[in-house]
């Protein structure tokens, strides 16, 4: 009866296995890679906010925010945690 019982949750089990393997482990690490790419900003970096709008960095405020002018003399404060999308790297060119 006992050996049943357990072998009742073997497909439960592998099922979170799957779901650990293909969703949370990948979220964990991209989540990761967003916070060390957030901490290491600096004046200068273009980067995407959440919203969709290309910036520069001018200046950053504190630990969680930084201003960023999106067009000539004009800019906006955002939380760099939830404010900032990613990091355009544009490559230089070589004339």
């Amino acid at each position: 009866m006992q050996g049943t019982g357990i072998g009742q949750f073997i497909p439960l089990i592998l099922i979170f296995v799957i779901f650990y393997f293909f969703l949370i482990r990948p979220q964990q690490k991209k989540v990761k890679e967003h916070k060390a790419m957030v901490e290491n900003l600096t004046r200068g970096d273009k980067v995407v906010t959440s919203a969709g709008i290309i910036g520069t960095v001018e200046r950053i405020i504190d630990n969680e925010k930084v201003e960023v002018l999106i067009a000539e003399n004009v800019k906006v404060e955002i939380i760099k945690s939830t404010g900032i999308q990613g990091l355009l790297n544009t490559p230089e060119v070589k004339k």
